[in-house]
């Protein structure tokens, strides 16, 4: 077994916080901060996570108010010691070229695509999270035999977690954060026979 390189040693006894990860040039991509634990996608990526997320990317930037900017894989502090990096968001926050993180009071909108190795995160994990954050919409989408299927949840205010407001398969039109309409059967090819 080698050695852990010191990169990887939390530099407190605590362990981590959100600011470390600026600070972490050796770290591999997506690093996530939950709980104060450094999370690495490890897996590689599908075809299909990669294809959905870039064609929701650009079919949101087409419809987007512009107010509204999408970010894609941008991390969200969450507090000191939670620095989560959802699959898309979509923030009121303008385009600053040098930003690392985005707080959540400048986050309307944040989208998983769920692998098989982040599931329990993205379903339980980061859903009570950015509930918890006050972020008012987030979508978890899953492959469903090769379709998008879309599980929207709104902030309940009162509760301070989220509500379901919808399964979308095929199409999903919102009226929030924006008016959205989306052809998610457009969104990723079906899948070979």
């Amino acid at each position: 077994m080698t050695a852990l390189p010191d990169w990887m040693r939390p530099p407190r006894s605590e362990g981590w916080f959100a600011e470390d990860l600026d600070r972490l040039p050796e770290a591999p991509r997506h690093t996530e901060l939950i709980d104060g634990a450094l999370v690495f996608m490890l897996s590689p990526q599908r075809s299909w996570h990669g294809r959905l997320v870039t064609s929701l990317t650009t079919a949101l930037m087409a419809t987007t108010p512009a107010d509204f900017e999408i970010e894609r894989e941008m991390t969200i502090r969450l507090d000191e010691r939670n620095r989560p990096e959802p699959d898309l968001l979509v923030t009121t926050a303008a385009y600053d070229p040098d930003r690392t993180w985005y707080a959540p009071e400048m986050v309307q909108l944040v989208i998983e695509v769920v692998s098989p190795e982040s599931a329990p995160r993205d379903r339980t994990v980061k859903l009570r999270k950015y509930a918890e954050a006050g972020i008012p919409h987030y979508w978890c989408i899953e492959d469903e035999d090769g379709a998008p299927v879309v599980h929207v949840y709104e902030l309940d205010e009162p509760t301070g977690v989220y509500a379901p407001a919808g399964i979308f398969r095929g199409t999903l039109e919102r009226p929030v954060p924006f008016e959205i309409s989306l052809d998610l059967d457009r969104l990723v090819p079906p899948r070979s026979v």
